[in-house]
């Protein structure tokens, strides 16, 4: 079936000034560039953009900011709460900012069961008219969604697409199995992404791709058209890179690399602090080394 979104979807980062206030302006600037490189969609707000420092109203500003860059190309937003209730009202201010769309995570904090996983999601989808892309990430929020609740969330035509980050590259072909092309799938792991993309997925929500747009283009591209050789000479490249993304510090990880690439600064929110010492110099020495060995991109 024809999806809705598929392609390249960066997760971008959120900017901020040393003081630690908002940058709107880099933060655009920034889309601008990810959409210059080819970008497909744009996600705001996510777990890489620091969500759970960011407020209710940072989040719709950067949302509409978005928006008056993103032209025809769909700016989803992150909608990660506490609370069923908080989540169905910001996806609510989500419509009314302009959102394409949102990008739809379990309640925080609370392990929710199957049952209640379920609830959230058809409460939140009944509280708003965007389409919705459900993530599922067990490995870093404790609730795995799985190939039979796909089944089920399946009647629901808001849910048109599932962002996978499971780390198991097994759950793509189950959920395959048992929904077939019923949701747009994305990988989002990073060092699972060409994998992905072998196995059926239909887009890649990308980290790295804050740095290094380009060569995720590239890849999704390469792997798309059949030309698995090339595509894979340059992941094998970009391995080092996107196991950054793999962290409990990806947010630092990956805006050291923005700034060594010279995209932007390694300023974050609280409790946060840029990396330092031997961990900074590590992190530092793998991104030096992607940098010096870039390699010549293929003509698309």
């Amino acid at each position: 079936m024809a999806h809705l979104w598929t392609g390249v979807f960066p997760a971008v980062t959120t900017k901020f000034h040393a003081d630690e206030s908002l940058d709107l302006a880099a933060t655009v600037s920034h889309i601008q560039w990810q959409l210059d490189c080819g970008a497909d969609g744009i996600i705001v707000c996510g777990s890489l953009g620091e969500a759970s420092t960011l407020t209710a109203d940072e989040k719709i500003s950067i949302l509409k900011a978005a928006k008056e860059v993103a032209g025809n190309k769909p700016v989803l937003l992150t909608v990660a709460e506490d609370s069923t209730r908080a989540a169905a009202a910001l996806a609510q201010a989500a419509h009314a900012a302009g959102a394409d769309g949102i990008m739809l995570l379990p309640a925080m904090r609370y392990v929710s069961d199957a049952r209640e996983t379920l609830n959230h999601y058809q409460r939140v989808a009944d509280a708003s008219p965007l389409p919705i892309m459900i993530y599922n990430n067990p490995v870093a929020y404790g609730v795995n969604i799985t190939p039979e609740m796909y089944a089920q969330m399946a009647a629901e035509p808001k849910f048109v697409a599932i962002k996978e980050s499971s780390g198991d590259i097994r759950t793509l072909t189950n959920v395959i199995n048992a929904v077939g092309s019923r949701f747009a799938i994305f990988s989002g792991v990073d060092d699972l992404a060409l994998e992905s993309l072998l196995m059926g997925a239909d887009g890649w929500v990308a980290g790295l791709v804050v740095a290094f747009p380009k060569e995720t283009v590239a890849i999704y591209k390469l792997a798309r058209a059949g030309r698995v050789e090339e595509a894979r000479a340059i992941y094998r490249w970009f391995a080092p890179l996107l196991h950054l993304d793999v962290s409990m510090k990806l947010v630092q990880n990956l805006k050291l690399a923005e700034a060594m690439v010279g995209v932007g600064s390694e300023h974050v929110r609280a409790p946060r602090l840029p990396l330092a010492g031997a961990e900074r110099e590590r992190v530092q020495a793998i991104i030096a080394a992607g940098i010096a060995s870039r390699p010549a991109l293929p003509t698309l």
